[in-house]
């Protein structure tokens, strides 16, 4: 039976985890992951145990989605007891470098007051020793950064603790996956094992290439008991072929959903901000790992947040990338390098562009440009636009920019011209300041601080704006997460009175008006540009 050559079945979700938490970038860089392990994931799991019967009704409430609440009924606060007994037993380390960097923060609230510096270095707590330059502003408070390179060859950064879960799926549903972490069950096979690792592109091109199921099984260590269920993910009937390469002399953009698009011209493929669904055995036109070419010369991220640098897709395609394309950091303790992030996750070709820099490939020039809001007014560099020229045209790729400074999109205007294509995201009513970057703050906001500090994109007025500088024949609204089966990860339902379709319908009257062609995404559509 293990001599039988087998293709990975197409409805096999792959999501990365770490210590059974679901993975994103602050999660995977050692600069961040302990703080949100001790100021979220325990507190989360703690408040579960103590109140289970509160967790449950907030998440039968649909308002309530994407809190900190548990997806798991109360019967399994055993479970999640265990598993905070299990946290903090393996990871004491990390634990210890939390409380370790808010003690350098008292530290420096305390004792630096705009004198020399030298001197606090050695009351740096023992355990961040050398991984730390502390600094100020140009108001002489205090601050630091972490030396982050160094933090990834250190204790700190603990491959032992990343993963793999594995379930099929026959439907669109998932739950919100941030707030809950993942138990034992009898349909989700845990593999540990490092998101590098090369067996996991092994295992991901067998959707398209077979192999025989007993040198998958050996290569990623699985027996026993485990066996039944990792064989139940192959079947031995042969996919699809890929489709074949684009070679039309116009540029082709395909948006996939979210704020993924898939962009060729010139025989080179870009992809933004990857996510792809599963297939479900239905053909409605959405579009699915194996729809991709076999060979993405460029991804793109636009920014670090969890619905923009998703790793349960980039690392199920990381075998067909070429290149990576990701914003700057400024190195600072809550902006974390992508590039590094990257690496580290096994992508071998990481290029890292500073605003106004660009990457050729002929006939595609990649400009990485500014990128205003959606980060709650905090010091976070590692952001970006990107506008992209071929073949006599130029798009404007915006993700979730919001105009906070009309002045921007005019010098853009000015060095690029009218521009054919702008996509732009206008979810305008985001989660407030502490919904993402609480765990990292030393002090809590107050509430209005929390409500006026949002994860905003534009609204109209903002919108138009951008249009108005930037003068396109076509504009599309896109990144609003309206795809029904993203909710796992947005945790958005609208309806038609929701801000956002509120202001993003004004926006596309508002281009019909002035005889631009506008559409608000919300399923795969095929666009070129003529």
């Amino acid at each position: 039976m293990d001599n039988k050559e087998v293709f990975l079945k197409r409805n096999i979700v792959a999501e990365p985890l770490i210590n059974r938490w679901y993975a994103w970038p602050n999660l995977i860089s050692p600069a961040t992951s302990s703080i949100y392990m001790e100021n979220y994931q325990l507190k989360v799991m703690e408040s579960f145990v103590a109140a289970p019967q509160i967790h449950e009704a907030a998440y039968k409430n649909p308002a309530m989605l994407g809190g900190p609440f548990i997806n798991y009924p109360s019967s399994r606060v055993g479970e999640i007891k265990k598993l905070i007994q299990k946290t903090k037993a393996e990871q004491s380390q990390m634990y210890a470098f939390a409380n370790a960097v808010k003690a350098l923060h008292k530290m420096l609230e305390t004792e630096a007051k705009g004198f020399s510096l030298e001197p606090l270095y050695e009351k740096v707590p023992d355990l961040i020793k050398g991984y730390v330059e502390l600094i100020y502003d140009v108001n002489h408070r205090p601050s630091f950064r972490f030396l982050e390179g160094l933090l990834y060859r250190s204790p700190y950064y603990d491959r032992a603790s990343q993963g793999m879960a594995f379930h099929m799926i026959n439907e669109d549903f998932r739950p919100f996956v941030f707030s809950t972490p993942r138990l034992e069950d009898d349909n989700l096979l845990h593999l540990q094992i490092p998101f590098e690792s090369e067996a996991l592109d092994t295992l991901f091109r067998m959707t398209k290439q077979a192999r025989p199921l007993g040198y998958i099984k050996e290569l990623l260590g699985i027996n026993g008991e485990d066996s039944g269920l990792f064989e139940s993910f192959f079947t031995e009937q042969p996919p699809e072929p890929s489709p074949a390469a684009y070679c039309g002399e116009k540029v082709r953009i395909r948006y996939i959903n979210h704020a993924c698009l898939l962009i060729e011209a010139g025989g080179i493929s870009i992809l933004t901000d990857p996510i792809l669904s599963y297939h479900l055995g239905i053909d409605d036109g959405r579009v699915t790992f194996q729809d991709l070419p076999d060979q993405i010369d460029y991804v793109v991220i636009s920014h670090n947040h969890q619905d923009h640098a998703m790793f349960e897709t980039l690392l199920q395609i990381r075998h067909k990338v070429k290149s990576v394309i990701v914003p700057k950091s400024s190195g600072n303790y809550m902006d974390i390098s992508l590039k590094m992030v990257m690496e580290h996750a096994g992508f071998k070709n990481v290029l890292e562009l500073d605003e106004m820099a660009m990457v050729s490939s002929d006939p595609v020039t990649i400009t990485s440009v500014p990128f205003l809001g959606e980060h709650c007014d905090l010091n976070i560099r590692s952001k970006a636009a990107y506008v992209i020229q071929a073949l006599g045209k130029t798009i404007f790729v915006g993700a979730d920019s919001c105009n906070l400074e009309p002045r921007l999109y005019g010098h853009f205007q000015q060095i690029f011209g009218d521009f054919d294509a702008v996509f732009l995201g206008m979810e305008c009513d985001g989660a407030p300041l502490s919904w993402m970057y609480g765990p990292l703050l030393f002090s809590n906001p107050t509430n209005m601080m929390n409500q006026s500090r949002k994860l905003n994109g534009s609204n109209f007025d903002q919108a138009a704006g951008i249009v108005a500088s930037l003068n396109p024949k076509r504009v599309f609204v896109y990144a609003m997460g309206m795809e029904p089966w993203l909710v796992y990860l947005t945790s958005l339902s609208y309806v038609d009175d929701d801000l956002p379709i509120v202001e993003s319908s004004r926006l596309l009257e508002h281009c019909k008006n002035r005889d631009i062609d506008a559409e608000r995404l919300s399923s795969p559509k095929l666009i070129v540009l003529d």
